[in-house]
């Protein structure tokens, strides 16, 4: 597994990014040595944040968490990364390690900031490329992001553009090309 470290408005010792290497690498029995951990490190309000990307087999896990703590705030967002493959562990099979699961001893936004009629500022522009995969999988990232959207290019439509997004009442919805 890569690491790789960033550190927002602090700066830390090393023993910090040696603690998290240790408590990424255990997610490792699911990935294998093809993956890559972005681990950030930021302080906001006096919390400790911890944000843990992980990059493996075309799908990202992401957990972020937030502590008076920093190793703390990193075991909480490893426990949240191992929440969601254990959670989804029937639909990750095919793509995490073959023995993943046997017991053993890595958006878009918009300012709402009234802009002036006919005029828009883009704050961001985010390019990724849009693999093929079925709605089920769509969700399944989408959740995995922690988003309430995902863009993907949908299988079963021969790989058209389409969109699935989480709804108030709980369900969720797609939107897709009507052509």
């Amino acid at each position: 597994m890569r690491f790789q470290y960033t550190e927002k408005k602090v700066t830390l010792p090393e023993n910090v990014h040696k603690y998290a290497e240790k408590k990424v690498m255990k997610l490792e029995r699911f990935f294998g040595d093809d993956a890559d951990a972005l681990v950030t490190f930021s302080v906001e309000k006096n919390r400790n944040v911890a944000e843990i990307t992980v990059h493996a087999a075309n799908t990202y896990f992401r957990a972020s968490e937030s502590t008076s703590d920093m190793f703390a705030s990193v075991d909480a967002a490893v426990a949240t990364i191992e929440r969601q493959i254990r959670k989804n562990k029937t639909r990750l099979s095919r793509r995490l390690r073959q023995d993943a699961f046997v017991r053993t001893s890595d958006v878009t936004s918009f300012a709402p900031d009234e802009p002036e009629e006919s005029t828009f500022e883009l704050v961001r522009t985010k390019k990724f490329n849009m693999k093929p995969m079925t709605r089920e999988e769509a969700i399944l990232q989408m959740n995995l992001l922690e988003h309430t959207f995902f863009a993907f290019r949908d299988e079963d439509q021969g790989g058209a553009f389409a969109v699935v997004y989480k709804r108030t009442d709980g369900g969720y919805g797609l939107i897709e090309d009507a052509e």
